[in-house]
């Protein structure tokens, strides 16, 4: 009887144990940081067939001007998943988290808007944000879009939106070719491509009244009127994708060689118009 006693008392050590070590588990992925409702990250997401590094010079410039001194990176792997480097720091309640998508040579939008809802997603569950702002360049403003197409209610806010080169309407040498497009006075393109029908959408579902945008684009100023990628026309086709459901719309159009699409999110010009509108 007694040797039954002491083994019962044995298996029950062990499952206390194993709960326990299960409750640290599950701890571990949460941060708990003093008043986590004042936190308003900002996402960085790049484009096309690149990386984080894209990233670096607008993430700094934010941090050099005294927005912020923490910079963190999400990687998000081929297959989804998001594993994060850095950490929110107490007190610092605009963090700059620089995305990094490793599949970053895959073209459908849709899989760049699923790899952007499980950055926010895992973000949110460590520090319980409740608002946040995102920075797009190129490829990485339809993750942003097609995030914003998924039914985001349950999510964190979006409070500030910057679209750098946005190719919301085509891109040169695929489906545009310069000069040719032309959008009317509200900014509706005559011809619409099927990424911009997709997102046609948003005109209903866009969040009302919430949203700060601010759209840059890039003019080389030879006669193209585009950034040598995108047509001035694809990247100003987004006002008419958010107009009369943004918080509000601006345009900040960046010319010279300097304003070519790579060369964009390394421009003095678009680090000031950041620093401006997030600060």
């Amino acid at each position: 009887m007694k040797r039954r006693l002491l083994l019962f008392l044995g298996i029950g050590l062990l499952v206390s144990g194993l709960a326990a070590c299960g409750t640290t588990s599950r701890q571990s992925t949460t941060t708990s940081l003093p008043n986590a409702s004042k936190y308003e990250p900002t996402l960085f997401f790049h484009g096309w067939g690149s990386s984080y590094r894209a990233e670096e010079q607008m993430a700094h410039s934010l941090v050099n001007a005294g927005l912020t001194k923490t910079i963190m990176r999400a990687t998000v792997s081929k297959q989804g998943k998001v594993s994060m480097a850095g950490q929110f720091r107490e007190g610092d309640y605009h963090p700059i988290v620089e995305v990094d998508f490793k599949d970053s040579h895959n073209s459908n939008p849709h899989q760049w808007g699923q790899w952007a809802r499980a950055t926010v997603v895992k973000l949110q569950q460590k520090y319980h944000f409740k608002k946040f702002n995102v920075v797009g360049h190129s490829m990485g403003n339809m993750a942003i879009m097609y995030y914003l197409l998924d039914n985001t209610s349950k999510l964190p806010k979006i409070q500030k939106q910057v679209d750098i080169a946005g190719h919301f309407n085509g891109i040169l040498g695929m489906n545009d070719e310069p000069n040719r497009m032309k959008l009317d006075h509200k900014g509706k393109p005559e011809k619409m491509q099927t990424d911009y029908k997709t997102l046609l959408q948003l005109r209903k579902t866009y969040p009302k009244h919430q949203i700060a945008v601010l759209n840059i684009y890039g003019d080389k100023n030879d006669g193209s009127h585009s950034d040598g990628s995108v047509s001035n026309a694809s990247s100003q086709s987004l006002r008419y994708l958010v107009s009369g459901r943004a918080k509000s719309y601006q345009e900040r159009k960046i010319v010279g060689p300097n304003a070519q699409h790579s060369k964009l999110h390394n421009n003095i010009q678009v680090d000031r118009l950041l620093i401006r509108f997030l600060r």
